[in-house]
This record gives C-alpha cells, sequence and structure tokens, in this order.
C-alpha cells in the first residue's frame, strides 16, 4: 500500500475512533432530569379530649340516665361528634359508650391491678403546701385531714398525696387507706411568720423566700397534674391544702421594720422607712417632703402591681394544666375564719395583715372557680364543704371527643356543653389546652 494508501486508512481509522467516543459518551451521560421538589408532609396528632359533665334537675338532684344523644359538645363554637361516653354514679363506673381499652401497663403512677370488684370512679390527689402552712396551724391541717378521711374517703378510692416542702409526703395513686394515717401524722407546717416576711431579704418584686417558695409549691402541682393527665374517664379531684400567695405582703411594714429601724448601718429598707418618716413629719406645704412621700409610695405601688401580675400569670397556667388534665382543685384554707394575729412577734398593721389573708385566699378562689371546683375559705364548716365534695366526685358524666380543628397553633381551645333534655342545668370546663409541640432538638454548634 502505498503511503497516500496509509495515510487515508489512518484517517478514516482516526475519525471512527472519534464518532465512536463520542457516542460512547453521549450515552453514558444522562440527559438532565426534570428537577422535582417533593411536597412537605405534615403530622397532624388529633388526642382524645374528655370532660366530665354535671348535670342536675330543678331539685338539684344529679340525672343518670342521660345517652350519648342527649349531649351536645361545642369547640370554639364548632360542633363536635361525641366519641366517648362514661358514666359514674354512687362512684361506680358504667361505660356508657368507650373507646377498646388499650393494655394498662403499671408504673409509679397507676397503682397494681386491683383483683376483684375494682369498680370505684373516684380519683383524689391531695396536695399539701406545707410551704405555706403555719407551724401553729398543724394542728388545725391534721385535723382537717382526719375529717376528709371520714367524709369524704371511702373504701374503694384511689388516693394520692404529696407535700411542697419538709413533710416529704409523695405517696402514688393507692387504694390502701393504712397511707392515708400515715400521711395525716407527718404533715407539719412550715409556712413564714408574718415577722419572718417583714424581716427577709426583699427586692423590688417582693421577698426573694416567699417568691422561691410559691415557685416549688406550683412546680409540685405541675408535676401531680402531668401524672393525673395519664388517668383518663374519671373525675380527678384536686384538693388543695394552702393558706394562699400573696407574692409581695406587708409592704409597709418590710419598709419600716421596727425591729431594726434604727441600727448604727442603715439598709434599704431603713433608709426608706426614715425618709418615710421624714415625708410624713414634713410640713404639707413643703414640695420636697411631698416628693419624697409620693415617690416611695409611687415604688411601692409599681412592686406590687408588677407581683400581682406575677401571681396572676402563675394561676392562669396551673388552671390550664389542670384543665388539659381534666382535675378540678377543690382548695381549702385549714385555718378557717382568720381573725387578727395572736402572737405577739408578729407586730404588723392589722389592715395590711387583713389584705394579706384576702389576697392570699382570693388566690385559692381563683384556682378552685377556673377548673369548676369550690373554695373552702374563711369558713368553719368544713364537713357541709366535704360533704358537697364528696357529691360532685360521685355522680357525673365523661364525654371525649376528637377535635375537628388540626391547627396546633390554636392552644386554647373554648369548650361548651349542652342537653337536649329541657330542664336541666349542666355543668362542665369552659376550655383546654394543647400541650406546647416539641420539636426535635437542633445541633449544637461546636
Amino acid at each position: 500500500m502505498d503511503s497516500r494508501g496509509s495515510r487515508g486508512w489512518l484517517a478514516f481509522t482516526v475519525s471512527a475512533a472519534l464518532f465512536c467516543t463520542a457516542l460512547i459518551t453521549a450515552a453514558q451521560t444522562p440527559s438532565s432530569p426534570k428537577v422535582t421538589q417533593e411536597k412537605p408532609t405534615f403530622t397532624v396528632q388529633v388526642a382524645l379530649v374528655t370532660t366530665d359533665v354535671l348535670v342536675r334537675d330543678r331539685d338539684d338532684h344529679f340525672v343518670p340516665d342521660l345517652t350519648k344523644d342527649d349531649f351536645e359538645i361545642y369547640e370554639d363554637g364548632v360542633k363536635q361528634d361525641v366519641t366517648t361516653m362514661t358514666l359514674v354514679h354512687g362512684g361506680r363506673v358504667t361505660n356508657v359508650l368507650a373507646l377498646s381499652p388499650a393494655a394498662t401497663r403499671e408504673g409509679v403512677l397507676l397503682p397494681p391491678v386491683r383483683p376483684a370488684n375494682d369498680n370505684s370512679g373516684r380519683v383524689f390527689l391531695f396536695f399539701v403546701d406545707d410551704l405555706h402552712l403555719g407551724a401553729l396551724d398543724t394542728a388545725s391541717v391534721r385535723d382537717l385531714f382526719k375529717q376528709i378521711q371520714k367524709t369524704l374517703l371511702h373504701d374503694g378510692d384511689m388516693f394520692a398525696i404529696v407535700s411542697s416542702g419538709p413533710s416529704s409526703l409523695h405517696i402514688d395513686l393507692t387504694y390502701d387507706l393504712k397511707r392515708f394515717d400515715e400521711a395525716i401524722n407527718r404533715i407539719t407546717g412550715h409556712g413564714l411568720r408574718p415577722s419572718e416576711i417583714v424581716q427577709s431579704q426583699t427586692g423590688a418584686d417582693g421577698p426573694a423566700e416567699l417568691r422561691y417558695r410559691t415557685q416549688v409549691a406550683f412546680s409540685t402541682v405541675k408535676d401531680a397534674l402531668a401524672g393525673l393527665e395519664k388517668v383518663h374517664n374519671r373525675r380527678k379531684a384536686f384538693v388543695y391544702v394552702s393558706e394562699g400567695y400573696d407574692l409581695i405582703p406587708f409592704a409597709k411594714s418590710r419598709a419600716c421594720d421596727p425591729s431594726a429601724a434604727f441600727g448604727s448601718v442603715f439598709t434599704q429598707n431603713e433608709t426608706a422607712c426614715l425618709q418615710n418618716m421624714v415625708a410624713q413629719q414634713a410640713d404639707s406645704g413643703l414640695p420636697q417632703g411631698q416628693g419624697q412621700q409620693l415617690t416611695l409610695s409611687g415604688i411601692r405601688a409599681m412592686g406590687e402591681e408588677f407581683a400581682d401580675a406575677a401571681l396572676s400569670r402563675q394561676l392562669i397556667e396551673l388552671t390550664k394544666d389542670a384543665n388539659r388534665a381534666n382535675a378540678t382543685f377543690y382548695a381549702i384554707d385549714p385555718r378557717g375564719l382568720v381573725g387578727p394575729l395572736s402572737n405577739a412577734g408578729d407586730n404588723v398593721d392589722s389592715r395590711e395583715w387583713r389584705t394579706f389573708v384576702t389576697k392570699a385566699q382570693t388566690s385559692l378562689r381563683v384556682l378552685a372557680e377556673e377548673t369548676g371546683g369550690i373554695a373552702l375559705v374563711n369558713t368553719n364548716d368544713f364537713e357541709q364543704g366535704l360533704k358537697r365534695i364528696d357529691a360532685e366526685t360521685s355522680d357525673y358524666y365523661v364525654l371525649g371527643f376528637y377535635s375537628t380543628n388540626p391547627d396546633p397553633a390554636k392552644r386554647t381551645r373554648k369548650l361548651a356543653v349542652k342537653v337536649t333534655r329541657p330542664g336541666l342545668a349542666v355543668w362542665a370546663r369552659k376550655e383546654y389546652a394543647l400541650r406546647p409541640q416539641t420539636s426535635a432538638a437542633a445541633p449544637r454548634q461546636p
């Protein structure tokens, strides 16, 4: 083959090789696919909402023969379908309409399975707020619990007891009434006396020790309510024994502590005391004296306003937790009728003492009224009140529904329960609150 032929064959071979390589490359390179964006998937968990309902006739007698069709439940004005219905009459449970029971697990909260005839519909949780019960009132508190044992608790009732302080009471739900006797003997009041509050370290938001004790008490209640939330189809009575709350009491006495007002070293409180005295003794026509008096009064008023607002927020949170757990607060001040201070060492102004008692008992009334219970405060007739609690926890309906509103941002929902049968009075809780959603924890930054 001559050189020209060789060169032609070589050129053909190279061209063919390049063409094949181009084909192979094109075959191996996938065409650009269409970019498709996946739609996000939202998961909504719908939990069963339950509320207990009391229905009475014109003679104030419980009506036990209602059916599912006699009730109407509205959430935020929207009618819901009644899914479950339980009747408790005379403390005994009748499952009129119930979901298939899930397998139960024995744990810290629920007591061991009761082998014989367990048809109790009554669940009590007794909260002994010994951080807000005076040491001198210990005998009265123990007498109250003996009366509770006699009037309110019956064989077959489940109960638990927890305390906020050094009494160290923590009895999980049980049927054993002997545990109740043990608890009574351990109850001891550890509340601050008025003189101790006046002389304690204080700031613009009130005595620090008093605020700390209130936080401990409320935290204990929240934990107890979280446990009660796991108990279903029962009316849960939360018997709240305390002398109540006031975060900034005795403001005038704290600003002028007579036990240390004229010490050699003036504290902030003592200086305020002297300034107050100078302002009060100054001639009413002098603007300086008036200015001092108004300034001190204004600071005291602002502190009271902020402390009262903080206490209101905490009480609202507690009532939301109770409504979520379908629990009812029955608040009791074991002191009965509260008179003037009898201890000579507690030298506070009588008007301040009365204001303190009124505000503290009002906090107990709020807890009870916002959850459908009653407050036994400033009364010596505990027997009548305990009988009423006994009646309200013995006869009731428990209705359940699945909310048609999947919006998790709508945490607080208004409730209204009606009966179609005329002439009947209905009580049910007015609202409930969803638990805040817990999102997956984000990775920590190094």
